[in-house]
């Protein structure tokens, strides 16, 4: 890695590689997390804390880093065309390859059972807007990519209507959304299978005209509409979808702030509001949303992402890096994986300490060790054939409205690439005190 820090201002400084790996770093820390929520109430649930949440604190990192980063790998690309197809080939393969193991071992271990078995639930799983059209994903960690995915669809559409400079803004916007909509409402207005059937026919539409360049403008602010409306009106917990998108244009305030081209202060606002949003919620019903609980955790995530950014430049320690680098298999191969495991462990909740910590070494062996193999043989090859294609693209088909930024070279791009996969994060587990989300 480089041993050079730019200047904070600097256009090139998101491009050198010792400045990106604390990204890297904090989504390996944020994995962890995650990893540690759903497996220490099986394997060692007297060690589990219950004065922060590790899940959510770990998914706030990740949104936090993913607010940061996906706006600005759009802007400095400046084409939305080779931005949806490098997304789609970081997301979809993975995803898929886990859908498809999920499926083929239901007979052994079942699909969850908050999964319907309809059209609803494949039109909902194209489109990864799970959570947001109130339907339940075959892997539990799954829940997440729907804010996710809202949060591209969103950028697209303020990316191509030149209103994407105005982070602050618009974290303030849905941290006030949150704490509003937490006061009215307790689930989704619109419930049923229509929302995900209408959903995916749009999602298909619209990214079809942004791809290809037709009424590119039109069709990103019809997604853009569709995924707010989504995640107000048809998402499980609308309060929590509104604070997570706060969180996520809190991050890209931040690097507005970084580069000298927004302020910090509706960062502070954003969080003093996200902070509150649950305390009045109608029916919040999570252990994990009690004031002391949730402050707890959101200074904890926020103080790790300032840590990440005040270490940015300085060399790291490598294994966590690694762990950032493989976080997205990690993330979605663990908790299918531990279900597996403890299938075969049997219940090791009551077991000896000696033992639980043997089964927890073994089976954290297996998870990191498949999450390894994943990444290598079918994240990291679909990467690069993504990497490949966007590039072909890139130049062409620039309808109107499409800001354009200088680029920086091949071998930065190839650097950033590892930076800009989308790392989604999970909190549910259906072990004690009805923590479960997803």
């Amino acid at each position: 890695m480089s041993a050079a820090v730019p200047p904070p201002a600097s256009p090139a400084a998101l491009t050198s590689s010792s400045r990106l790996a604390w990204l890297d770093a904090l989504r390996g820390i944020g994995a962890l997390a995650v990893v540690a929520e759903h497996l220490l109430p099986w394997f060692l649930p007297g060690l589990r804390p219950y004065w922060f949440s590790l899940g959510v604190y770990g998914i706030f990192v990740f949104f936090l880093v993913s607010g940061y980063i996906i706006p600005a790998s759009l802007e400095r690309h400046g084409d939305v065309r080779a931005f949806w197809i490098s997304r789609f080939f970081r997301l979809y393969p993975l995803y898929l390859a886990i859908i498809v193991l999920v499926l083929a071992l239901a007979w052994w271990v079942p699909v969850r059972e908050a999964v319907v078995r309809d059209g609803s639930a494949v039109a909902a799983h194209a489109t990864m807007l799970l959570d947001v059209v109130g339907i339940g994903g075959v892997a539990d960690t799954m829940w997440t990519l729907s804010y996710e995915m809202v949060f591209y669809l969103v950028v697209t559409a303020l990316f191509l209507t030149r209103g994407h400079e105005r982070s602050g803004t618009w974290a303030i916007v849905f941290a006030v959304a949150a704490v509003l909509v937490g006061l009215v409402a307790s689930g989704a207005v619109f419930g049923g299978g229509w929302p995900a059937y209408v959903s995916c026919a749009v999602f298909v539409l619209g990214l079809t005209g942004v791809v290809l360049g037709r009424l590119r403008r039109v069709s990103a602010c019809l997604l853009g509409v569709m995924a707010v409306a989504c995640l107000l009106l048809s998402s499980r917990v609308p309060w929590l979808g509104a604070a997570v998108l706060a969180v996520m244009f809190a991050g890209t305030a931040i690097y507005r702030w970084e580069r000298g081209a927004g302020p910090l202060w509706p960062v502070a606002v954003t969080a003093a509001l996200v902070v509150i949003a649950p305390v009045w919620a109608i029916e919040s019903g999570w252990w994990w949303v009690r004031a002391d609980v949730w402050l707890t955790t959101i200074v904890l995530a926020a103080a790790t992402f300032a840590g990440g950014m005040a270490l940015r430049g300085r060399r790291l320690p490598r294994v966590l890096v690694w762990f950032g680098l493989i976080s997205y298999s990690l993330y979605l191969v663990h908790h299918p994986l531990l279900k597996y495991f403890v299938q075969v462990s049997g219940d090791l909740r009551q077991a000896a300490l000696p033992y639980q910590l043997l089964m927890t070494a073994l089976a954290l062996a297996v998870v990191v060790g498949a999450s390894a193999l994943t990444y290598r043989f079918v994240e990291k090859p679909m990467q690069d054939l993504g990497r490949r294609v966007s590039r072909r693209c890139r130049g062409g088909l620039q309808g109107g409205g499409e800001a354009r930024v200088p680029r920086e070279d091949a071998g930065d791009d190839r650097v950033l690439g590892h930076q800009e996969r989308q790392v989604p994060h999970g909190v549910g587990d259906h072990v004690g005190q009805g923590d479960a989300v997803g």
